[in-house]
Parts: C-alpha cells; structure tokens; sequence
C-alpha cells in the first residue's frame, strides 16, 4: 500500500514554513508531495533548500485548485491521494484511522478526518467540519457548520458515518477512483469541486465517509479568504454548476427554486451592507446560463442516480430551516 499526501502550492511559502514540518512529522507511513502551481515566489527555492526530503511536481502554469490537481496527480503514483490544503496542521495518527476505512469496503472510495479550526482549536472549521451534507436544493453544509454558525467540539461527531461529500482541505481518496471519474473538474476553478466528485462517484453506487478518528486543525481561507467576493462568485456559480451536472430529474425546478433563494441571499448582502457581493451572485447567475451548453455535454456522460434518498442529503430546505426556524445546529435538524 502506497499513500501520497499532496499539498498543492501556490505563492504559498508562509504556510509551508509554518505547517509542513507537522505534515512531515505525523506522516511516517506516507510520500509528501507538493504540486507548485507555477508560483511566483520563492516556494519552490525554499522547499529545495529546506525540506529535500519532499517531492515536488512544478505545473507549467497556474491551473486553480482543480486544474492543479489534475495536472499534478499525473506524475504521482500512489495507491492513496491525501489531498491537503497548505493552511492545514495535522495531528498524531491521523492517516492510519482513515486509510483502514477506506480499505474496509471497496465501495468506499473517499474520505475526510474531523476538521476544526486552526485559530480556535475547540470549535469545527467552514471547509468540511463533521463531513459535508447538501439539501434538497442543492445548498451544501456541514455537520458542525451551517452557512456561518460553526459548532464547537463535545465530541458529537467523533463517529464513522456516510456522507454526501468530503472537504477538499483533506480529501483522501483512492488514486485509482479519482483517476476512473476523472478527477475534479477543470471548470470550477476552485471551490466545490469535491462536491461534484463525490457526487458522481455516488451517483455509481459509491461512498463517501467521515472518519472521526482522525483530526485536522484548518486556518481556512488561505488562499481565498471567506469575505472576498470572489469566493461568493465561485460559490454561487460552482453551486448551479454542480446541481446541472448531477441531478437526475427536477432540474428545471430546482433551478428555479435555487433562482429564488439567491435572490434572498442577495437581499441579505443588502441589508449587511455588502454590496460587492450582490455584484458577485449575479455574475455567477450569468456565467451559469452562458455555460449551458458546455455543461450539458458533460451531463450526457455522466451516470444518475436518485437524489432523494442518498446517504447525507437533507431532505427539507436548509435556508428554511436555518433563517427561518433558526435552526443553528445539525441536530436541530
């Protein structure tokens, strides 16, 4: 058994310098690489001069989180992909947990540790806390985190359970599974395209897992912080790409429905006084309707599978419950 962690890079040095020697120490059983998005700072020269002891893979030019990857992973053999962000420390014991889940059932394909914030170590982190969740519309969300209301650690979520996503701060996956559905797709650039991975995957039977077990502590926002509009424009936008990829029937509505919703979540940016981000949901609205018809070829090669139902998909409306009912946590659901 061969395991890879890999840390994609890009103009990243301080979160190397800062979070690479705990990689380096809690990984005995593993491979380190480090994919180099064609950055243009000292990244690679301080990798070289510091930690020989790591593989380095130099991209030709900065492909995003999901192009990088896909280029990256080419040049990497491995049975298992640890695919982690740079902002991320790790702790003692971290992959063992979940590489023998992922070896338990062949089904099993993907996984995710706890994820919990670097900057106050009690409470869950935005990217991927307790294991990903999505509602029926289509909104993704996490155990331990619902839109911006993030749960602290009491150990609620130190189980092994299925779920509908894993966090692309700390994907692993078997090489051979990312590789056979062919790996993230390029054109989201960064932000939700494990979403769209582990959903194709489970639309061919396959599971995706949480491993309680194991715990990593995320900064979050690294490379893109949360308040940056553009993150809301790729999330906004990656969103609808990821629900006319994958759904199997109701399209036309859900669309509609999600329309309608953004358009609140808009609202909400009004009243906050975030004006940017109104900029930001409309620009996303319009690169989804001019990229239809791309998305449609890459919908007729896809396998579906019936959303209702699946394992970590909610089955009423998260902003419903959430605004509506304040419902601030998972088990309030």
């Amino acid at each position: 058994m061969n395991t890879a962690v890999v840390i994609l890079n890009f103009n990243g040095r301080k979160w190397l310098e800062e979070f690479l020697p705990s990689v380096i120490s809690n990984s005995e059983e593993a491979d380190i690489y480090v994919i180099d998005n064609a950055s243009t700072d000292d990244s690679v020269l301080f990798l070289k001069d510091n930690f020989p002891q790591i593989n380095i893979v130099v991209n030709e030019s900065n492909y995003w989180f999901a192009g990088g990857y896909n280029k990256g992973l080419k040049h990497i053999t491995a049975d298992y992909y640890i695919l982690l962000n740079s902002d991320v420390e790790v702790t003692e014991n971290w992959i063992t947990p979940v590489i023998q889940l992922l070896e338990s059932d062949e089904n099993i394909v993907a996984a995710q540790p706890k994820i919990l914030a670097y900057n106050d170590k009690q409470y869950f982190e935005h990217a991927g806390a307790g294991g990903g969740m999505i509602d029926k519309n289509g909104y993704p969300f996490c155990r331990g985190r619902i839109f911006d209301h993030v749960e602290k650690d009491e150990g609620q979520y130190d189980d092994t359970t299925e779920i509908f996503w894993a966090s692309g701060a700390c994907l692993f996956i078997k090489a051979n599974s990312f590789h056979e559905f062919g790996g993230f797709d390029a054109i989201y650039l960064a932000h939700m395209e494990e979403i769209d991975l582990c959903w194709r995957m489970k639309n061919s039977g396959k599971k995706i897992m949480y491993c309680g077990s194991s715990s990593v502590y995320h900064v979050g926002g690294g490379t893109l912080n949360y308040v940056n509009p553009q993150k809301t424009y790729l999330n906004f936008r990656n969103s609808l790409f990821t629900l006319y990829k994958n759904l199997d029937k109701g399209l036309f509505i859900k669309i509609l429905t999600r329309l309608c919703l953004d358009s609140v979540a808009a609202a909400k940016f009004l009243f906050s006084g975030k004006i940017r981000h109104i900029g930001s949901i409309f620009k996303a609205h319009f690169h989804f309707y001019k990229n239809i018809s791309q998305l449609k070829k890459k919908r007729k090669q896809l396998a579906y599978k019936s959303f209702t139902g699946m394992k970590g998909m909610y089955s009423s409306n998260i902003v419903w419950q959430h605004f509506g009912r304040k419902k601030k946590t998972f088990k309030d659901l």
